[in-house]
């Protein structure tokens, strides 16, 4: 789009990343929220959504003089419904300025009139004033008195306030009139890090000062939670938990495939973020399953498939959020999962008290907990739940999940965990299932390395590969990973299930966990030098 002379205030289209334009307002961002650097850019208010963030000049074009051309090339529910808003919008403003011009007239009529019946006009009337003279100036300045002061009470008021005062209402319900006449701030920008908050206690208060500058770097400032006791449990499909008498709880896991074709779907909306190898299956189960699913991804394209299939389209990772009771995420790396939350239109413009955040990538524990605080110091509620297995085991609905942080979200993700996955593990407090994670994945990945090199050896030593194959599943190390990987090795299919890169990140990132705690860890080391 061509750069234009945009000032606060001007209706525009706004276009963000590979989302068609969309109408907005240019407005004023809340005082913490720091302007990016680089191009010039404006901070825009969406409508139809709760949406809202900075986009550069070069992407914005006005209103009105592109309105019939973006109409045109979208034709899209939710855009009639924006652009039905903006109308709305424009037909409110409009009435309030006829009001505001029919109260002038209405003031200059009636001074016009009041002069007109003080003025005498024959000789009778001379003769009548001057016998009353006195009375009459009276008179004639106390009106002149009352139209003043009627004047300057009507003038010291707003059209709406003179409106609500003449048309009796119910108390506490607001005046149709005075609804949507502004496109209504988000109260995730108005309380946006209201200041540091000691353990995490939401102050919902949105008038509260904004004390920090830079609401992406605010997760730096937070302090640590009180750390809850671990309580290491295994929960199944059904949840099963049992108790035994030492008080302890016993790890007790159960295959799902009894029990996937009775699954009842929880009423609440859900929200995917991130269409990857992992995510694509994940999200096709939950809607095959029956969940309500709104979907967002960096490449817009991939949401296609999903949308077909029933999900919504979110904008932006925010809109999601805020639009949703349970927002999930499957993202590749630290860095990825960072950007999401605290990046602009982030997850974290989306939290407000109560709105629940699962974050089901595969990452470290200090990345994990970070987030969490974050979530949780809006009044979010946070879940981390990454998974075990592979992309074909995400389109069977077979994954293992790990999760850690809050129980009662844990358990509201129930029917969701139950559409992607076979098993589930709660773990305790956040991070502990990123350990667990990182942990597994080394142990997969030093496997594997050590497969791929004895399949090798068997190859230059002229012995069969299948034949090793056949030993080793009769043997202890028998298993379905083990059968998969040997026999796409075989047969030259060497479509990923899983990317390298994210192998050697999973590796890196366990062998950094051995060296915090000073425990060394040779073989995935050894593996990642490998790879």
């Amino acid at each position: 789009m061509a750069a234009v002379s945009l000032r606060l205030g001007d209706l525009v289209w706004g276009k963000l990343g590979r989302y068609p334009p969309w109408p907005g307002k240019i407005v004023n961002p809340p005082k913490d929220l720091k302007k990016p650097r680089g191009k010039k850019c404006f901070f825009v208010k969406f409508f139809g959504t709760e949406d809202h963030a900075w986009i550069k000049v070069e992407q914005l074009k006005p209103y009105h003089a592109h309105k019939e051309e973006m109409i045109k090339i979208n034709k899209g529910k939710r855009f009639q419904q924006a652009v039905d808003a903006v109308e709305e919008f424009l037909r409110r403003a409009k009435g309030k300025d006829q009001t505001s011009s029919h109260t002038s007239a209405d003031d200059k009529s009636r001074r016009n009139s009041s002069e007109e019946r003080s003025r005498p006009n024959s000789g009778d009337e001379k003769r009548k004033l001057s016998l009353s003279e006195g009375k009459v100036k009276k008179n004639v300045g106390e009106g002149k008195k009352r139209v003043s002061s009627g004047s300057a009470e009507r003038g010291s008021k707003p059209p709406l306030k003179r409106a609500q005062e003449q048309s009796p209402r119910k108390r506490g319900r607001p005046p149709k009139d005075e609804k949507d006449l502004t496109i209504p701030e988000s109260s995730t920008v108005k309380g946006m890090m209201a200041g540091p908050m000691a353990a995490f206690k939401w102050q919902p208060t949105a008038s509260e000062p904004v004390k920090d500058a830079d609401p992406h770097f605010h997760h730096f400032l937070l302090s640590q939670t009180e750390k809850p006791a671990v309580c290491y449990q295994a929960i199944t499909k059904k949840l099963k938990i049992c108790e035994e008498e030492t008080g302890s709880t016993s790890i007790q896991a159960a295959d799902s495939t009894a029990v996937n074709g009775s699954i009842t779907p929880t009423d609440k909306k859900i929200g995917f973020l991130g269409l990857g190898l992992m995510g694509s299956g994940i999200v096709s189960n939950l809607l095959k399953m029956g969940h309500t699913v709104t979907v967002w991804n960096r490449t817009a394209e991939k949401c296609d498939l999903f949308i077909q299939e029933g999900a919504r389209l979110g904008r932006t990772p925010a809109e999601v959020v805020s639009t949703c009771d349970i927002t999930f995420a499957c993202v590749s790396d630290p860095k990825a999962a960072k950007d999401l939350v605290l990046g602009p239109s982030g997850v974290l413009q989306g939290i407000r008290p109560g709105k629940c955040y699962v974050d089901m990538s595969t990452v470290d524990a200090d990345t994990v907990t970070e987030l969490a605080q974050v979530i949780v110091s809006r009044g979010g509620r946070f879940l981390e739940a990454p998974v075990s297995g592979n992309q074909q085991l995400s389109n069977d609905g077979m994954l293992v999940i790990l999760a850690a942080g809050d129980r009662g979200l844990y358990e509201d993700c129930s029917s969701c965990f139950q559409a992607m996955g076979k098993t589930s593990f709660f773990l305790g407090e956040v991070g502990n299932a990123a350990k667990m994670m990182l942990i597994v994945n080394m142990v997969q990945g030093s496997f594997m390395a050590t497969i791929a090199e004895g399949l090798t050896l068997a190859q230059v030593t002229g012995q069969s590969q299948q034949t090793l194959l056949d030993i080793l599943n009769q043997g202890q190390l028998a298993s379905i990973f083990l059968d998969q990987k040997c026999q796409n090795i075989l047969q030259g299919n060497f479509k990923p299930d899983f990317y390298l890169k994210y192998i050697q990140k999973d590796l890196r990132l366990a062998i950094a966990l051995g060296d915090a705690v000073n425990h060394p860890t040779p073989m995935a080391a050894a593996a990642n030098e490998v790879m």
